[in-house]
């Protein structure tokens, strides 16, 4: 009954693949392709998921394509990496080999303080537990509890296994199943009724616990810099436990003692040792600790010892990692790699958008995601060699610094020359030939746009979490924190991960709201109209989405009845209206445009702007507030979602071809890209102190200034002017981009600085 971890795998080399480890691929960035090779663990009766472990750690797999995957096979796996409510997922798994039956690796029997994220996706065992809960299994999925002394613990029974409606075992049992993980909770998921059975105390098992805490047969202790530490060996089986010899091992066993030769461990007692280090040198001091014993399967007990020598700090790497690049690339997120440094357990990398990090980590200081350091903040710290930063918008340059270090909390030692550096720009628009075949002269351009957006793959509302939530919309901030934007108020809602929609106080908002639908109410069964990702922005519950309720989205012109930060109810003249802040509401004229565009004619539904909602105030709001680097991001990520685009934000200027009111075709001012491009005039050019730009008899409501690879040099969304001056002298010379927004769309013209 071994708790420790497997170390033998019948795995086959595949050349076509460039496979890494489990315990590697586990420390890349979400977002990446990976390939993983491993036994299985189980089959049909979770689902269309997977479990695959390796000697080194597991992870899960998900798919339709799997279902031909049988408990057992031994699989090369490729898939992209994917944080779905904290279980970490090949999702989707594009590919996979199988090799054919191997051996099964043999449950870890561990406490309930074990199970922890290095255990996540492998076959664990509790033994001696009990169910809190009497009666029957739900049927359908559910989710109960064992309990070991006054301590609970998450038990998943899925409804696609035999285990759902049957009796709940009574009496202490041992349970084997995978680890998972919901949110902030670990799970066990058994199989079958074959992974709940009577718990029979055994002969003879070893446990060691030091300083009170289960430490399972071959992990590490940090010991710091303790002189002594406490260790307990326990015996839970019910027949003495012969301790038959202590050896130290490794680079510095001088160092370490322990006050145990030999001696005996009476059936289910426990005897208390002393762990002594005495440090003869500086840096990092390691040892290994073998306890030889008569427990049948776990002769030696084996902890690794990690320790911090006189000086107070690990042994400082001996170079930093190289060879930093960008694999992934996107409007809304970016992914890292780099090779590993040479003696470094560890990485700290920095980032900063729009010119060099120049911050440098302290000794002894520990950092967690999103901590300030210096001029740059922290991407990711860990021991893996990838990384995929939060936050990333569209059109931006972004730096990168990596360091490598050695040491747990406290004793950290960074190495601060030479480190790994690069940059690179997050994409724009990837617009491609979307929109082919379609043109805005034509009579047919509206029901053309419907057909080109809708149908289009549906993403659950339930997966808005683990999709726009979990990937886009939550940034880092200090301390390891995350913080969400509502998007009608402004605010930063700081919370410990994982997020959650009511511990946060939070919700999805419809910015088309659900009740003006015509299929309403259409979210049991869900229809695509209710979870339609380009709709829905988070926002908070009781002081945001409830004050906007269905009420139209128009300015206050009368009195104010509500606010909270940047969002208001009050009137319209005699109607009472939400107005969200100055930033969101291009956005949500244009959430608004979509959803009336995409579902009209559907299912016989005649889908438009409600009686009550000025569309004149929408388009205002859309032409003044014109799509900035986040919106395009987010159009960008949804169209990796959902395989569909809001025209609205591709192309601002299709908005004048509708009437909102009915869905009808406008033919609008024709031409008006041609006309604002030949009333759009720049001087002088070439230029070297400042720059004029003028649209005639109409104001400039923004302006961004580009380089000829898209980088953004210069931007600002908040000016009405006639004429717009913009020094230059501190520009480089060479050839630019002046992008201008008016009210009545976008024009752009590549100037020169002398």
């Amino acid at each position: 009954m071994t708790k420790g971890i497997l170390s033998f795998f019948a795995l086959f080399t595949v050349l076509s693949f460039k496979a890494q480890t489990i315990s590697q691929v586990r420390n890349l960035g979400i977002g990446q392709t990976v390939t993983v090779s491993g036994v299985v663990t189980n089959g049909s009766e979770l689902g269309s998921i997977r479990y695959l472990q390796d000697g080194t750690a597991g992870i899960a797999c998900y798919g339709s394509s799997l279902s031909s995957i049988q408990r057992g096979d031994s699989i090369t796996a490729t898939g992209v990496l994917f944080d779905f409510s904290g279980l970490l997922e090949l999702s989707p798994t594009n590919s996979f080999i199988n090799h054919g039956p191997a051996v099964l690796p043999q449950a870890q029997i561990i406490p309930f303080s074990s199970a922890n994220e290095s255990l996540e996706a492998q076959l664990v065992r509790f033994d001696n537990v009990t169910f809190v809960q009497t009666g029957n299994f739900a049927t359908g999925n559910s989710t109960v509890q064992v309990i070991a002394g006054t301590t609970t613990f998450d038990v998943r029974i899925n409804g696609s296994t035999n285990i759902d409606g049957t009796a709940i075992p009574t009496g202490p049992i041992s349970i084997v199943g995978l680890l998972g993980q919901f949110n902030a909770n670990y799970q066990i998921i058994p199989r079958n009724l074959l992974d709940i059975f009577p718990y029979v105390a055994p002969a003879r098992e070893i446990n060691v616990k030091v300083n009170g805490t289960t430490v399972l047969n071959n992990d590490t202790y940090i010991v710091g810099t303790s002189a002594a530490t406490n260790v307990t060996i326990e015996n839970t089986g019910v027949s003495a436990l012969t301790l038959s010899g202590v050896t130290f091992t490794g680079a510095n066993a001088a160092e370490f003692g322990i006050n145990l030769i030999t001696g005996t461990v009476a059936g289910l007692g426990s005897n208390n040792y002393s762990l002594t280090f005495t440090p003869a040198g500086t840096g990092t001091r390691t040892a290994t600790i073998s306890i030889a014993n008569n427990d049948s399967d776990e002769n030696p007990y084996i902890i690794n010892l990690y320790a911090i020598g006189t000086n107070n700090l690990a042994t400082e790497p001996t170079s930093n990692p190289s060879n930093l690049t960008f694999p992934l690339v996107k409007a809304y997120t970016v992914a890292g790699q780099y090779s590993a440094g040479t003696n470094a357990d560890n990485y700290i990398v920095l980032w900063k958008n729009g010119s060099a990090v120049t911050g440098l980590p302290t000794d002894g200081t520990s950092y967690k995601r999103g901590d300030v350091v210096g001029d740059a903040r922290v991407a990711y710290i860990g021991s893996g060699t990838g990384f995929t930063p939060r936050g990333i918008i569209a059109n931006q340059n972004y730096h990168f610094a990596v360091y490598a270090f050695n040491g747990p909390a406290g004793f950290e030692n960074y190495k601060t020359t030479a480190p790994a550096i690069g940059n690179v720009t997050s994409q724009g628009e990837q617009i491609g030939n979307y929109y082919a075949g379609i043109t805005s002269e034509s009579p047919s351009f509206l029901s053309d746009l419907t057909a080109l957006i809708n149908p289009h793959t549906v993403v659950s509302y339930f997966n808005y979490k683990t999709t726009v939530m979990n990937q886009f919309e939550i940034r880092d901030t200090t301390n390891g924190q995350s913080f969400v934007t509502c998007a009608y108020s402004g605010e930063r809602k700081v919370f410990d991960e994982p997020f959650d929609w009511s511990a946060q106080g939070y919700s999805r908002e419809h910015s088309y709201c659900h009740s003006w639908m015509p299929t309403f109410p259409c979210d049991n069964p869900e229809k695509p109209e209710y979870s339609d990702q380009h709709n829905l922005y988070p926002t908070n519950l009781q002081q945001a989405n409830t004050p906007r309720s269905n009420l139209p989205m128009m300015d206050i012109d009368g009195n104010v009845v509500f606010t909270y930060l940047e969002g208001s109810v009050g009137y319209s003249g005699n109607q009472l209206v939400y107005e969200p802040r100055a930033a969101q509401k291009g956005n949500a004229a244009r959430s608004i445009f979509y959803m009336a565009t995409a579902y009209n004619g559907q299912l016989g539904n005649n889908w438009q702007i409600p009686t009550n909602q000025s569309q004149e105030s929408l388009k205002t709001w859309h032409f003044n507030d014109l799509p900035d680097n986040y919106e395009i991001a987010r159009n960008e990520f949804i169209f990796s979602k959902q395989a569909n685009r809001n025209p609205y934000v591709d192309s601002v200027n299709f908005a004048c071809h509708v009437n909102f009111a009915n869905m009808s075709y406008l033919v609008c001012d024709a031409g008006i890209e041609e006309k604002l491009a030949a009333n759009f005039s720049v001087f002088p050019v070439p230029t070297s102190e400042k720059l004029f730009a003028q649209v005639n008899d109409l104001e400039i409501v923004e302006y961004t200034i580009t380089d000829m690879q898209g980088r953004v040099i210069k931007s600002c969304s908040n000016v009405q002017v006639p004429v717009l001056e913009i020094g230059t002298s501190e520009f480089k010379s060479g050839m630019y981009i002046l992008h201008v927004g008016t009210t009545f769309g976008q024009v752009q013209r590549e100037f020169i600085i002398e």
